[in-house]
């Protein structure tokens, strides 16, 4: 996997493995949930409440074939994960997270050029999908500042599973943001 400098440190990137699920989690949720995701910008702690993942929702993702849960490290400590999964000429890029107390510094950017040079380069991928929840739309805009378009292809959220969360409002749903990785090296 790739070293990348960051101004703050070397940040190693490695594939997750079963023991880091716990970790992983508790990243995951401070980045997204409860008022410890509120020292970051990407809460989503007011459209959504209770748990966004759990361990055997992130052993899954490890455990996929032709996926990888891609944790990122600075120090010996995880600081950020993202998914990658293998889908034909297109990657799924899911699960992204920066601790909440380095987000808005550009840690983020430095993992996401990783995650699309990555999957160009080990699986030869055109394209680089993700869905992001339609009314984010500083999270939407922060993507498409670095490539990604709006498809305006809808699917629902899942209302009623709260493994993904208790939504706080009856307008969720997810869009899909495509960025042509054959064009746009990074």
């Amino acid at each position: 996997m790739d070293i990348a400098a960051h101004a703050a440190g070397e940040l190693t990137f490695r594939a997750a493995r079963d023991t880091d699920a716990d970790e992983l989690v508790a990243l995951i949720e401070s980045a997204y949930r409860g008022d410890a995701s509120r020292a970051g910008w990407t809460t989503e702690a007011d459209i959504l409440q209770g748990q966004r993942t759990d361990a055997e929702g992130v052993l899954e993702v490890i455990r996929a074939a032709d996926s990888r849960l891609l944790t990122v490290e600075r120090d010996g400590r995880i600081v950020a994960c993202c998914q990658l999964q293998h889908r034909g000429t297109a990657a799924y890029f899911g699960m992204f997270a920066v601790r909440p107390e380095l987000q808005g510094a550009g840690l983020g950017k430095v993992i996401l050029a990783a995650a699309e040079r990555t999957v160009r380069e080990e699986w030869g991928v055109r394209e680089m999908h993700m869905t992001v929840i339609s009314v984010r739309d500083e999270l939407i805009a922060w993507y498409e500042r670095r490539g990604y378009r709006r498809t305006g292809q809808l699917s629902p959220f899942p209302y009623g599973d709260e493994r993904f969360g208790v939504p706080q409002r009856p307008d969720l749903e997810f869009e899909l943001l495509v960025k042509d990785l054959a064009q746009d090296p990074v």
